[in-house]
């Protein structure tokens, strides 16, 4: 018998500014921004409390720039910037279809977005509003990876779910490596031994020290995120 009760009340998902690509796998797409919105509505009609992490690659990648003698401070502040974008742009299009949504950036923005305020977004929360966290952790050299985790300890969420390309975590690329194998389990230091591409190994061991379950799972297969809330157990979990 399929379960119709979510297993968890409260989640933070973390979306890479690529899941919000258009054409060239760059820039804003609609049919991207749509998707997106029609999987945060089903979970929302669960009544699961849900906060977001937004990455921003999909607009400037500082960490590229940087490596051909863009200053790294500089191209980080950037990349902050853009996903405030990105969050922008998912508020729009959330709240068109009636999903009450609040964006809270790292960065004070005044006028344009609140300022995260862990009081307020958990207030925000618990009136079943989504809460979409943007400007990183607000500090350059950590990435939105570690935005999740931390965003997702201070909220108490049950889980943290990474959206990914694939479904699930290998030990190589199983693009280019057929015989990859994957993982149905791992613990937080399997990831680090292994050096699995999982997160970056600050939002790992965040992940670790406060005890915060990880899901990774493919953004790109229908009905995924609802499945995983009801309780399959689709992708790769770390604990």
């Amino acid at each position: 018998m399929k379960n119709t009760q979510p297993v968890y009340n409260r989640i933070l998902l973390k979306l890479s500014g690529e899941a919000l690509s258009g054409e060239g796998g760059f820039g804003v797409g609609a049919e991207s921004l749509d998707r997106i919105a029609s999987s945060i509505r089903d979970l929302h009609q669960l009544n699961i409390e849900i906060g977001m992490v937004i990455g921003g690659g999909n607009l400037f990648r500082g960490e590229a720039l940087a490596q051909h003698g863009f200053d790294r401070i500089t191209s980080d502040q950037i990349g902050m910037m853009a996903t405030i974008m990105n969050g922008l742009a998912l508020r729009d299009r959330f709240l068109r279809i009636g999903l009450p949504t609040h964006v809270m950036s790292s960065i004070a923005v005044q006028g344009i977005v609140e300022t995260y305020d862990r009081s307020l977004a958990i207030g925000h929360l618990k009136a079943k509003h989504i809460v979409i966290f943007v400007g990183g952790t607000g500090c350059p050299l950590f990435s939105t990876d570690s935005a999740a985790s931390l965003r997702g300890i201070e909220i108490g969420a049950d889980i943290i779910l990474k959206a990914t390309k694939v479904d699930g975590v290998y030990s190589d690329d199983p693009k280019s490596n057929p015989n990859a194998e994957r993982f149905d389990r791992l613990t937080y230091q399997d990831v680090l031994e292994k050096q699995l591409k999982v997160m970056d190994a600050t939002a790992i061991c965040l992940t670790r020290d406060y005890h915060m379950p990880l899901r990774v799972f493919n953004m790109n297969t229908p009905g995924i995120l609802k499945k995983i809330v009801l309780g399959s157990n689709d992708g790769t979990r770390i604990e």
